[in-house]
């Protein structure tokens, strides 16, 4: 169940905002919706709230709605309506969580998508748990997820990275694997040596990072399939169609200053050579043709210039309002408080490989999701490695190999977890610790449902922060297994009550596994 939505049927307010309480004395979610109220209708909101919290019927939910200065409305969850979530999570499972908000629409998501002239540099990668999380969570919520990578394998960069292979006055890239690529290819035509370069850095170091990476796309679209295809031809005579292109100088111009750019854009050079520009709408193009309602890009925020002109050819072509473009910002990698700058592997840049090899796939991944990408962000390595609370995916799945520790130790003293699923058991669970634990757990959908309308991913890792903190503190204050008052203060425990508290145990470790998954981080039974 929604408490979210409920909260709006009840009101009967389907555009209500509702929030959680700062302060869990005062409740358990809160609504300004008399406020906004009052607003358009002169009344005093305070008034208002105190009469809309009159005429609500508590429920089987809810056990106390109360209007608070200013005119906010405060609800309590009842603990009735919490030990019934308990059952609901072990019947679930790693179902639970799961939502139909996108009742089978289907979104493409682009990211990575770096240049295959080289291995992919940390700027490049902070997009990919982003972007693989994210079709995670929308799959979750109900949608039909395509994960895509567009191979830019057409551009002035495969020249360029066929000068540097053939070693000449116009190379640029450098690194190992340069030196390796100069090994294998024998040809002295720039061209040649470039379309080669990039065909073995794509099946031999970009793909292998990505599945390094723990990502797994659907499709690889190739720039220069999408030239030889007439694709991007077919995407030109469209927009002429339409009138947004011209022809000026001998080039092909798209009138991007009429869709909020600030000038113009070439398609086609006067020599006849086609931009990235016109391939890239071609690209997304093929994508809306293939079937997706919706797409989504996240690109380095070096790229913003182009997200206007990009939207608004697509608007030109009847697409209006299916592109979302998510910018990430830069990423500095710290060694001993210092930037590190260079790459033995890539030359100079650091790569993702040279990330992950340094502090493991799961902690470069969740470092990364935890920064909001309109941040800059500071990778520091010697955190990412620590084993203690200071470092937050360590802390996270301790608490999940902890939980497994409880409950292995409770089947050896023959507790029946079967006994988890009764709702009755459960009425056992008083403790305000408890309460608060279980008022958490249930945050999942409510935290899926959030990123599926906004797209911030980095709501999971802190979900899960915020859930460890909870189950630590439920820990210190209430003992699980059957035991008399111990030294710390806890006070007796009998069987009854620990098999409730382990049922507790056992939908944390549901939920925070759950969590996890979703991220693409592993959920270790013992550490």
């Amino acid at each position: 169940m929604n408490i979210r939505q409920e909260i709006k049927k009840i009101l009967g307010a389907g555009e209500a905002e509702i929030g959680y309480c700062a302060d869990s004395r005062f409740g358990d979610y809160a609504t300004n919706w008399a406020l906004k109220q009052a607003k358009k209708s002169g009344q005093d909101p305070l008034e208002l709230a105190q009469d809309l919290a009159q005429k609500i019927k508590t429920g089987d939910i809810f056990v106390k709605i109360e209007a608070v200065k200013p005119g906010f409305i405060n609800f309590t969850l009842a603990p009735e309506y919490l030990h019934g979530q308990i059952a609901e999570i072990l019947t679930m499972g790693e179902k639970y969580g799961e939502l139909d908000l996108g009742q089978g629409q289907k979104i493409s998501i682009d990211f990575v998508s770096a240049n295959p002239t080289g291995p992919v540099h940390v700027g490049n990668a902070r997009g990919g748990p982003m972007g693989d999380v994210l079709g995670n969570v929308l799959k979750y919520a109900g949608y039909q997820v395509s994960k895509e990578y567009y191979v830019n394998d057409a551009g002035h960069q495969v020249e360029v990275l066929g000068h540097s292979i053939l070693g000449d006055e116009e190379a640029q890239y450098n690194g190992e694997y340069i030196e390796n690529l100069r090994q294998r290819i024998k040809t002295k035509d720039v061209r040649s040596a470039g379309e080669a370069g990039v065909e073995i850095i794509l099946a031999e170091i970009i793909k292998p990072s990505m599945v390094k990476f723990g990502i797994k796309f659907d499709n690889w679209l190739s720039e220069k399939d999408l030239l030889a295809s007439g694709q991007v031809d077919e995407a030109m005579k469209l927009l002429k169609e339409r009138g947004v292109i011209y022809e000026q100088d001998g080039a092909w111009w798209f009138k991007a200053s009429e869709f909020g750019d600030e000038a113009d854009r070439v398609i086609v050079k006067s020599g006849g050579d086609k931009t990235y520009f016109g391939s890239d709408i071609a690209g997304h193009k093929k994508r809306l043709d293939g079937g997706a309602d919706k797409l989504i890009d996240i690109w380095g925020a070096d790229h913003h210039g182009a997200v206007r002109r990009l939207k608004g050819a697509l608007t030109a072509l009847g697409y209006e309002n299916k592109l979302e473009i998510i910018l990430t910002q830069f990423v500095r990698v710290l060694k001993g408080g210092e930037e590190m700058k260079m790459s033995k592997r890539a030359g100079t840049y650091i790569s993702i490989d040279d990330l992950i090899d340094e502090v493991g796939k799961d902690a470069t991944r969740f470092f990364f999701l935890t920064r909001s990408p309109d941040t800059h962000m500071d990778f520091d390595l010697d955190l990412a490695k620590e084993q203690s609370e200071k470092n937050p995916v360590y802390y996270v799945q301790y608490a999940h190999a902890r939980i497994c520790a409880i409950l292995r130790k409770a089947e050896n003293k023959d507790y029946s977890l079967s006994e988890a699923k009764r709702v009755e058991g459960s009425q056992k669970l008083t403790h305000p610790a408890e309460l608060a634990l279980i008022k958490q757990l249930i945050r999942l959908p409510e935290t899926i449902e959030d990123i599926a309308h906004d797209y911030q991913v980095h709501r999971l890792p802190q979900y899960a922060l915020d859930l460890v903190r909870q189950f630590h503190k439920f820990y210190e204050e209430c003992r699980v297994l059957e035991t008399p008052s111990d030294s710390e203060g806890r006070g007796e425990v009998d069987k009854s009550t620990s098999q409730a508290r382990l049922a507790l145990c056992k939908a944390t470790k549901i939920v925070l596994a759950n969590t996890l998954s979703l991220m693409g981080i592993s959920a270790p039974e013992k550490m």
